[in-house]
């Protein structure tokens, strides 16, 4: 599959050289061709590994994954293109986190709204499905290295695209029965306040290797 990764940071370096692993063809957007941090992650993975611009990477890929800051997200799915992105599966790992404070950061959208939403309502024609926000990436790819179970959350609007994710989801190691459907894209607002807690809990651990697991009580 042709899959675009708009952002060039470390989640978007870890989801990109995982989907090569898998055998992915996969264009790292930036805000310009040329990044020289897209140039390094096409050097370091070959012939699926290629770069561009924001639109250049949404316009290559039949899924693509938004890991830009959330700070700057709408902009730069702007960037990108709404006639590009439209029908297309975009798949939101952000959080819409300031730390221009300091840290811990907080939220610049919470409670009644959410980033997610706020990209579903720009976008209106894109399949926008939230997931992967709730923990660091190198766990995002690498379920496995957990001792047990644990979840992932997945939300948004439209059903195939969530059951085309998840998929994905399993390619990267996640169980099915780990993977917990919350509903439609409101539901970002939930999986992104929780990042203010998990944010205390690495810095208490100064680990980004934990993750929570939904344990229901038997009737």
């Amino acid at each position: 599959m042709k899959i675009g990764v708009l952002g060039t940071g470390n989640v978007g370096n870890t989801i990109a050289a995982k989907l090569i692993q898998l055998g992915h063809e996969v264009k790292m957007g930036a805000r310009t061709a040329g990044n020289s941090k897209a140039l390094a992650f096409m050097s370091a993975h070959g012939p699926l590994a290629s770069e561009g611009s924001f639109a250049e990477a949404a316009a290559f890929g039949e899924i693509v994954f938004n890991c830009t800051k959330g700070e700057h997200s709408i902009e730069a799915l702007k960037l990108a293109g709404e006639e590009t992105l439209q029908d297309k599966i975009l798949v939101d790992v952000t959080n819409p986190l300031d730390s221009s404070a300091g840290m811990p950061a907080t939220l610049l959208i919470s409670n009644t709204n959410s980033l997610g939403e706020e990209i579903q309502r720009t976008f209106p024609r894109t399949k926008v499905v939230k997931t992967l926000n709730t923990m660091w990436c190198g766990l995002m790819v690498n379920p496995r290295m957990m001792p047990e179970s644990h979840t992932v959350f997945v939300c948004g609007n439209d059903e195939e695209a969530k059951l085309k994710v998840g998929k994905l989801l399993q390619e990267f190691g996640w169980y099915p029965d780990e993977i917990f459907d919350l509903g439609d894209i409101t539901n970002s607002r939930g999986t992104e306040s929780y990042l203010p807690l998990w944010l205390r809990m690495y810095m208490k651990t100064k680990s980004g290797a934990f993750n929570i697991k939904i344990v229901k009580a038997e009737s």
